[in-house]
């Protein structure tokens, strides 16, 4: 583990304070005593670590000493004595290797040639385990090789814990940890050292002599491993089992996803190969000329219906029975997700040893620390700890909802522009006068609106995560699990609403308030929007291409090049102070402190779950989400594995048995998705008017359309006789059919949320969140940790036998001396 600090020379201090005048030479003895201040924290905890019995190295980067670096190290007692403290794992027996993926099983019980598969060198071996006792030591297995008992994971992982418990200032005011010193400016960085360069060697090794981060560059991280299992174990041996918990779930979350693109994909094909049979598009190519419809706009003019044929046809790609189908599919897709990926996780968990985890208490956050108001005694440990009163933390996180509840209101401000923006853009194409612009002018519109609909989306989302990150610190969060959770669902909710509202708006609200001829209804002046020629299904299709597809690309190319940029600056910059110019080689901790800081799995795990959501609330009127998902997760995990092994610092390795609140707002987002989906087929898909005018009139389509124009009231002087979409009477009123209507789209939801659910209740109690197979390796385990930390059962035996033997001796004797 490696602490590392930089000096300013005293040289440019002495030449600024020269250049300034009097008013600096406060401030330059101000940032004296701050900088003594820091060395003597510094010195204090360098002399409360060696106490612990770490071992330490310090080394200077260059000879202007002005960048120091800490090199730490734990001998064997201290890591026995952590390990005890810390509950880690220690292995009792041997067992064969788990093969993980489902779909390696299958082919292999098939005896089909598994090209996903590939053998990764120095996969970590797999043991029944129970909690260290240093008293047991000998009962466990490789105790005798104190070299390599501990993993390097396991053995910074005590490092960190150490460096986080170690005062080094007053107790009372909690000056402990390393994370504060970091916050305070004492040390700029502290890191565990990667093991070697990523880098293969030019000459040629085996594949067993590299190590663990060559092995996954190797066989991970390259771009030519696209179509490989990912290796979880040697991830997780690396990085921690929390990050290796994200990978395994976008790995299982991308495997999910190939069914899902195979159906949605052939729900298209299937819409573009009945396109001929679609009989009221025929009607509109054929016949429309016949129907002359009302004006769009108070200025517009009258049209045929034959003018809109094109979008008619295409319009059928996103409203055909096909995708009706395809939603109910993904409905049960989304739920059964979730429950199999249960299993995977307590799987994975015990696999990884993290069953039976549950945090410790935790320590408080250093910027708590720094900035509670008062001290007071934590109930758990005894120990007075730095306290803020919960009352006004409430009154806290009740004005940041507050400020919450205004971004969310802008997010709708932002909507109502780009509702306006789009219908500007449509009268401007109606008046240009050509035909093309004319029948299309919708279609531009639409996309138009949704591409700047995008940039104010990726901005108010920079924004508001930036304010959010204020209002959390504000709130005053005491431990880091609190601040994240409150973090997380602040930037999600807005989030939800700022990339969600766009669509929701076009399928739910668009269409349905336009009124009829003589009584339309408006907002600030200008005609409440209606559906385009294709209907509100293809409008929507165009802005979840633009919105999610546009997002995604956004993203991969910011992954791909911002961490190049700020690496390429970092070592620049650090070049200067280190001396990297080529006039000596860089050690390994110089080369580390070049990287990039590790800045966590948020925006990986917020970017996956927006995803989520596109994929299965919105699916009904894009089924081509799920192959666009598809291909982007695969080069999301190649990217993520570049940052990691290539780019970042290694991370301090975080235990967990699970991903946390991700999980419930994945679990909301698939029961969302089922009602979303309901009212998606029920209100915005013309399936159910179609389906209801066969059952009443015929068993085919014929005179459909004619059956769903209305005439325009005999009062409408301008157009008389003119057409438009709706099912009223030449009064404005509502007909028969639409009443009808209304009642079987309710019915349909009740029946389609009910049918779903019940069978989501039915797969929770037929699939059990453990599976028998994992239940029986546990009841093993707990068997061998019962027998390995028995209390010397057997020196109980060596010792009860001999005594037993003497005390019958002794009652021979006694009984011979009585007779004699």
């Amino acid at each position: 583990f490696v602490l590392v600090w930089e000096v300013r020379s005293r040289r440019k201090k002495r030449s600024k304070a020269k250049n300034s005048g009097e008013t600096s030479a406060e401030g330059s003895s101000r940032s004296e005593l701050r900088r003594a201040q820091l060395e003597q924290w510094r010195d204090r905890f360098t002399q409360n670590l060696q106490e612990t019995g770490l071992l330490m190295e310090k080394e200077t980067a260059n000879e202007k000493k002005t960048v120091h670096f800490l090199k730490l190290s734990a001998p064997w007692d201290v890591l026995v004595y952590y390990a005890e403290e810390l509950c880690q794992r220690a292995p009792l027996q041997a067992q064969p290797h788990l093969n993980l993926n489902t779909s390696a099983r299958v082919l292999d019980k098939l005896y089909i040639p598994n090209i996903l598969k590939e053998s990764v060198p120095n996969r970590p071996l797999d043991y029944y385990t129970c909690a260290f006792r240093k008293s047991k030591l000998n009962r466990f297995l490789g105790s005798s090789n104190q070299e390599n008992y501990f993993t390097h994971t396991q053995r910074h992982r005590m490092v960190y814990e150490i460096l986080s418990r170690t005062v080094y200032g007053k107790r009372k005011r909690a000056e402990v940890g390393v994370d504060r010193l970091i916050n305070e400016g004492a040390y700029t960085a502290a890191f565990p050292l990667h093991e070697g360069p990523f880098e293969l060697p030019g000459y040629g090794v085996r594949s067993e002599e590299l190590n663990q981060r060559q092995v996954l560059f190797h066989f991970w991280a390259r771009w030519c491993k696209w179509y490989k299992y990912q290796p979880l174990d040697h991830i997780r041996e690396y990085f921690g089992e929390k990050i290796g918990l994200y990978f395994a779930w976008l790995g299982f979350y991308t495997t999910w996803l190939l069914p899902a693109a195979v159906v949605g994909t052939l729900v298209f094909v299937s819409g573009v190969m009945t396109m001929g049979s679609n009989i009221p598009a025929e009607e509109i190519c054929n016949n429309g000329s016949n129907y002359l419809m009302c004006p769009l706009c108070n200025t517009c003019k009258a049209w045929n219906m034959s003018e809109i044929c094109p979008m008619a046809k295409l319009g059928y790609l996103f409203d055909h029975p096909g995708t009706v189908l395809f939603s109910v599919f993904m409905s049960f897709w989304a739920v059964t997700f979730l429950e199999y990926w249960k299993r995977k996780m307590a799987t994975l968990a015990h696999h990884w040893d993290c069953m039976d985890f549950h945090e410790e208490e935790e320590r408080p956050r250093p910027e708590f620390v720094a900035m509670a108001p008062m001290m007071e005694e934590n109930p758990v440990t005894g120990v007075k700890e730095p306290y803020f009163p919960e009352k006004t933390r409430l009154s806290r996180m009740f004005t940041g909802s507050m400020v919450i509840i205004m971004m969310l209101c802008v997010v709708m401000i932002f909507l109502v522009t780009v509702v306006m923006c789009r219908g500007i853009i449509s009268i401007m194409m109606f008046h240009t006068g050509s035909p093309v612009l004319r029948t299309e002018a919708g279609t531009i519109a639409n996309i138009c609106s949704s591409i700047v609909n995008l940039g104010l989306i990726l901005l108010m989302g920079r924004v508001y995560t930036a304010l959010a990150e204020q209002l959390t610190k504000w709130e005053m969060h005491r431990t880091q699990t609190q601040y994240d959770n409150a973090f997380i669902l602040k930037v999600f909710i807005f989030q939800f609403v700022n990339f969600y509202s766009s669509p929701f708006y076009v399928a739910f609200f668009k269409g349905r308030f336009v009124g009829y001829p003589t009584n339309y209804g408006t907002l600030f002046g200008m005609r409440n929007e209606d559906c385009g020629p294709g209907g509100c299904l293809i409008e929507l299709a165009e802005q979840l291409f633009i919105i999610m597809v546009g997002k995604q690309l956004i993203n991969n190319v910011q992954e791909f090049i911002l961490p190049k940029v700020k690496a390429w600056q970092q070592k620049r910059t650090l070049e200067k102070v280190l001396g990297g110019n080529g006039a000596r080689e860089l050690q390994r901790w110089e080369e580390d402190y070049q990287l990039l800081e590790c800045e966590g799995l948020f925006e990986e795990y917020l970017e996956m779950v927006l995803q989520f959501g596109f994929i299965t609330i919105f699916v009904a009127a894009f089924p081509l989400a799920p192959l666009f998902a598809l291909l982007n997760n695969w080069v999301e995990i190649r990217l993520d594995a570049h940052k990691f092994v290539c780019e970042y610092r290694r991370p301090v390795a975080e235990r967990a048995q699970n991903i946390g609140v991700w999980f419930n707002i994945l679990e909301a987002l698939s029961h969302l998705s089922v009602i979303a989906n309901a009212f998606l087929i029920a209100f915005t898909s013309d399936f159910l008017p179609r389906l209801l005018y066969q059952y009443k009139f015929g068993s085919d389509l014929h005179g459909y359309v004619n059956f769903s124009l209305a005439y325009a009231p005999l009062n409408y002087t301008e157009y008389p006789q003119c057409r438009y979409k709706a099912f009223r009477d030449n009064n404005g009123s509502y007909t028969l059919f639409y009443w009808e209507l209304l009642a079987v789209r309710l019915g349909f939801i009740i029946v389609f949320e009910h049918v779903v659910f019940f069978v989501l209740r039915a797969i929770d109690w037929i699939v059990p969140d453990v599976p028998e197979s994992l239940e029986l390796k546990m009841k093993r385990e707990r068997y061998l940790a019962k027998q390995a930390l028995a209390e010397n059962q057997e020196a109980l035996l060596v010792i009860t036998l001999p005594l037993y033997k003497m005390y019958i001796i002794c009652i021979i004797f006694f009984l011979t001396v009585q007779i004699q």
